[in-house]
């Protein structure tokens, strides 16, 4: 009766243990999570792949950061006003993508 007794406070003190350590691996509030993170550093790349591709945009000008939910951060210069909308414009153009914020700042 009393190994009984040791076994089920055993178990109950690892169930315990176990709920507190996979509490501490949860997601707080306002983080990505692990899958959120790939998909953003799939869409930066082929954001940035697109940009270096293109004849029309400076890839090396322009940095490119991807946060919450397909949303899409341009930062860096343009050469001109069309450098610009052409980079948001490949950008959109990427599966994922929800929403393109132009940080971009046009320096001749």
């Amino acid at each position: 009766m009393k190994s009984n007794i040791t076994r089920i406070i055993a178990i109950a003190a690892m169930a315990g243990a176990a709920t507190v350590m996979i509490s501490g691996c949860s997601v707080a509030r306002k983080q990505e999570t692990v899958g959120q993170y790939i998909d953003g550093s799939a869409i930066t790349a082929e954001v940035k792949a697109k940009l270096a591709n293109d004849p029309d945009t400076s890839a090396a000008n322009i940095n490119v950061k991807t946060i919450d939910g397909g949303v899409v951060q341009l930062s860096g210069f343009a050469k001109s006003q069309r450098e610009k909308d052409r980079a948001a414009e490949l950008a959109r153009s990427v599966k994922g993508v929800t929403r393109v914020h132009n940080g971009l700042v046009v320096k001749p």
